[in-house]
């Protein structure tokens, strides 16, 4: 498991803090291993469970390599062909230099194209847990004709989808980059509309930005204080990465099943006084309601909502998710019998 420094560093958001690694055991899985190039140098560990029917492809959260599915996998064999995928920096996957450039959201879901492609798989079902989201969301933004749907497990966070109404701190921080940059070039020239729209976008991005951090804050003052540095774990370069390569998707025309743990289980938070844990879980609520709101105005998204259910949706409430993604899946593939 984490250590809640370790998850508070990871991204001190809700749905990562609740999360709780499954204690590795031996693999049994009936899958076969296989690894993949997805470019010069980067190879991904592939997991085949096998099945003779339409493909599903299942990938991994933050920390986790797609070995998180043995048990759950193999329940939609035989119906369904179904693989999993270790993204690159963890597990047996290639570990690139954790340049932005390695990490960045499109470069991930390339990555996941790159294998669909090597396996010949025609527009499968991806089903993504936590920060598979974003992977998810990159492919299903930009080249929705290369799937037949998308699974959200606990996964639709502003990386996967961004919503005004909540924002978020990463990406809002970028685009205010970017508008002081504008900014900063629109003031050196004789365009007084230019400078002045350039200023009131600024303005906008700071007040969005003002507010992340305010919810920042209150998280941090309700954390309990973080162990003396020599007992700090170290931490892998791969998760802080993928973190800075969030990008912001806002559309995502695909049939969609988003399943979200709201609230989500307290059982695994560290200990803290009963009011801190009142308030730590009520902002997590605040932000799985906007989020799953802003899944519902996608016309293509059937949103679910499992009360009181663990990050890792899927081990916690398995007979549940398990019939939800079955319901799915019978709609976009009416031939499997």
């Amino acid at each position: 498991m984490k250590t809640f420094l370790h998850l508070a560093w990871l991204a001190l958001t809700p749905p990562i803090l609740f999360a709780q690694q499954p204690l590795p055991k031996p693999d049994s899985s009936p899958h076969k291993v296989q690894f993949i190039n997805v470019e010069p140098n980067v190879k991904l560990e592939v997991l085949d469970w096998g099945g003779s029917g339409p493909p599903v492809i299942f990938l991994a959260g933050l920390g986790n390599t797609a070995h998180v599915f043995d048990d759950f996998a193999p329940k939609f064999v035989p119906y369904y062909h179904v693989y999993g995928i270790t993204r690159r920096g963890f597990g047996t996957s290639s570990s690139p230099l954790p340049i932005d450039s390695n990490y960045v959201s499109d470069r991930l879901g390339d990555d996941v194209l790159k294998v669909m492609d090597a396996l010949g798989t025609k527009q499968p079902v991806l089903i993504g847990h936590s920060i598979a989201g974003e992977e998810m969301s990159s492919i299903g933004s930009r080249f929705p004709d290369k799937v037949t749907g998308l699974i959200y497990l606990d996964a639709g966070y502003p990386y996967a989808l961004y919503s005004p109404s909540f924002g978020d701190r990463e990406l809002d921080s970028k685009d205010l980059k970017r508008a002081l940059d504008a900014f900063l070039v629109a003031q050196s020239g004789a365009d007084m509309k230019s400078m002045t729209d350039a200023m009131a976008n600024v303005l906008s991005e700071i007040r969005l930005v003002q507010k992340d951090l305010e919810t920042f804050q209150t998280q941090l003052e309700l954390m309990p204080h973080p162990p003396d540095a020599g007992t700090t774990p170290a931490i892998p370069f791969a998760p802080p990465a993928v973190i800075r390569g969030e990008q912001k998707y806002t559309n995502i025309q695909v049939p969609i099943l988003a399943i979200f743990a709201s609230p989500h289980s307290t059982a695994h938070l560290p200990t803290m006084p009963e009011d801190k844990k009142a308030k730590f879980a009520a902002l997590d609520q605040a932000e799985s309601a906007a989020q799953a709101k802003a899944f519902e105005h996608l016309k293509s998204a059937k949103v679910v909502i499992l009360p009181n259910a663990d990050h890792f949706v899927f081990l916690s409430n398995g007979p549940e998710v398990e019939k939800h993604i079955r319901d799915f899946l019978a709609a976009v593939y009416p031939q499997v019998k």
